[in-house]
């Protein structure tokens, strides 16, 4: 597998731009939730995933050290939309733009979202436990 490592000031510039692109709009940024398969990226429509639900970032969204970006307090959805199972999200700002999609595991797995519970029941919360993303193998 290559590896490549860049230096902290060049992890910075770009884990500012995407804190910019979370952050850009009027309002905060959101993380909303599907079941089913992950699409190839946040340029590809959602098609058949069932959306359970959306939480809100803080406005703005995170800080960055290093080129890990940390996300400030996340908002839970108190009532989610439906029932499934949480497998990915999409994370956009509030014009709406999407910007990432992240994978999602409990708090035990490796997702880059890690939630309290990932089998979500309609018109129960659903609860964010951490977000963090490393930029350029910090």
């Amino acid at each position: 597998m290559p590896i490549t490592k860049l230096a902290a000031a060049t992890r910075n510039k770009m884990a500012q731009q995407v804190i910019d692109d979370l952050d850009a709009g009027a309002g905060p940024s959101i993380l909303e939730f599907y079941t089913g398969a992950q699409p190839a990226g946040p340029d590809t429509a959602v098609t058949d995933q069932i959306k359970l639900g959306t939480l809100v970032c803080s406005d703005p969204s995170a800080t960055k050290a290093n080129g890990v970006i940390t996300f400030a307090a996340i908002t839970q959805d108190d009532v989610a939309n439906n029932g499934g199972t949480a497998t990915w999200c999409r994370h956009s700002s509030s014009t709406p733009t999407a910007v990432a999609d992240h994978d999602v595991t409990n708090e035990a797995g490796t997702g880059a979202v890690k939630l309290n519970n990932v089998v979500i029941v309609a018109g129960g919360p659903i609860s964010m436990a951490s977000l963090t993303i490393t930029i350029g193998r910090a």
